[in-house]
């Protein structure tokens, strides 16, 4: 009798594939809206700039005046030490806090709200970043970093600037154990073996001299934890089929 594979493994919870989230520094997301911040400025200054274990920008600690403290993914060119401000009269340069009602039209943008006072959703990864288009009534056109635009609620918030650490993955890993070391900080399964590779008591698609499943790649949503491989309660698999006109 073979091992369990490692779907089932995986499927138990244990320690061993767990991420290891005590050793992150925390969630990094815009501080609950202040009143004050709706007509006015609130001032803040950057503590300090830490790595976040699995994250790939850094982040920094921004405690304001009114009390309240948070972490940011950092914009580039911020700098120990630099006041920040935060509000609706804030002008529009690296680090600050903005509504996009108040940023212009053509600004870079990172950490930008999708629903005012979620504390940040899109471009937050390094090297990531947005650009406030243009101003309209059905909201603010933003391009996002895919190229796509959308229109965004004019009350949601967005932090001036790119993420910092915009060459992270033009430096190769050069051996195994600094990507293995990566991908458990995230929690995360690597390296992925295919299960045609595996012998026949690792997983149900191994053994066989030839490189092929053996039996149908589609399994029930309903089947043991050693079986359930593959496509699970797939509607369809395959190339989709181009629909010709009549």
């Amino acid at each position: 009798m073979g091992k369990r594979i490692i779907v089932r493994r995986r499927g138990r919870g244990s320690a061993t594939f767990k991420a290891p989230t005590h050793r992150r520094v925390g969630a990094a997301g815009l501080p609950p809206v202040d009143i004050r911040e709706l007509s006015g400025v609130i001032m803040g200054k950057v503590k300090d700039l830490v790595h976040d274990p699995g994250r790939g920008a850094p982040i920094a600690l921004i405690e304001f005046e009114n009390g309240q403290e948070c972490y940011l993914p950092a914009p580039e060119e911020l700098s120990l030490g630099q006041e920040i401000s935060r509000g609706i009269t804030a002008p529009p340069e690296i680090g600050n806090i903005l509504p996009l009602k108040a940023i212009p039209e053509g600004t870079i943008v990172c950490n930008i709200e999708l629903s005012p006072g979620d504390g940040g959703k899109i471009a937050r990864s390094s090297g990531t970043y947005a650009m406030v288009v243009a101003h309209t009534p059905a909201g603010v056109q933003v391009k996002l970093p895919s190229g796509r635009s959308v229109y965004i609620d004019e009350r949601c918030r967005a932090v001036i600037g790119v993420v910092a650490g915009s060459g992270r993955i033009e430096k190769p890993f050069l051996k195994a154990g600094a990507h293995a070391k990566l991908m458990a900080s995230r929690g995360r399964r690597w390296p992925n073996v295919r299960g045609q590779a595996m012998i026949a008591a690792s997983h149900p698609f191994g053994g066989g001299r030839h490189r092929h499943p053996g039996k149908p790649t589609t399994v029930s949503r309903h089947a043991p934890p050693g079986r359930k491989v593959g496509h699970i309660a797939a509607r369809k698999t395959g190339r989709a089929k181009s629909k010709r006109r009549a």
